[in-house]
């Protein structure tokens, strides 16, 4: 099947099992809701593929819903540790392929592991440790983790590096960085060996190891 046109299963329609939902049917992807809860299940009717009330813990009525079909499935309730841990359960007796799930704690994160869920989600403590970079340094607007210690960082040209041209920046020489690129506005206007001057609003985006990027900042 095409990329963004998959079928996804969410597995609980709270604040984040819904907010996902929304996003995976706004990007045109088949996507079936389930929750044991009527009401939550009642406002997602009309904004994805399916929305069902569905009790995950129930392996025969989660292939009745459809969700064995599904190409991924996120277990998104992290509040009802035995709830969590028998639906991964399930999704795996039932056969789907990917699945990924949310957990609250150390322990939780560990049993799902173990179970062979394939990715582990913290969203309270991954937005909040992206919320914290962005807040400590001004010049930061925004931030990708690319696994292994290395990160995008989206910096703002403070107002020292207007009229300096890219190559005469300490990036690569002093804090092993490379630029990925400049953007002015919605342009592309250059990255590592390409003739550059920087100008006010431009936003860099280097990438590296996360030492280095905190001290390029901190420099500037």
């Amino acid at each position: 099947m095409a990329l963004g046109k998959r079928t996804f299963g969410i597995i609980g329609l709270g604040i984040f099992g819904s907010t996902v939902a929304n996003e995976l049917a706004r990007f045109g992807n088949h996507v079936i809701g389930i929750d044991a809860d009527e009401l939550a299940v009642t406002n997602m009717v009309e904004k994805i593929s399916q929305a069902m009330i569905v009790d995950a813990r129930d392996d025969i009525a989660l292939r009745e819903a459809g969700i064995a079909d599904c190409d991924v499935a996120l277990v998104a309730m992290g509040s009802d540790l035995e709830a969590s841990i028998i639906a991964v359960m399930n999704l795996k007796l039932i056969g789907v392929p990917v699945v990924w799930a949310k957990a609250r704690t150390k322990t939780h994160h560990r049993i799902l592991s173990k179970l062979g869920v394939d990715r582990v989600i913290h969203p309270e403590l991954e937005v909040g440790q992206h919320v914290a970079q962005v807040l400590h340094n001004p010049l930061v607007r925004d931030y990708v983790s690319l696994g292994n210690g290395y990160h995008v960082v989206n910096f703002r040209i403070p107002k020292s590096l207007e009229g300096r041209k890219l190559s005469e920046l300490p990036h690569t020489k002093d804090y092993d960085l490379r630029c990925v690129g400049v953007m002015r506005g919605t342009e592309f206007v250059g990255q590592d060996g390409t003739d550059c001057t920087l100008q006010r609003d431009d936003l860099l985006l280097l990438l590296g190891q996360r030492k280095d990027l905190r001290d390029f900042a901190a420099s500037l």
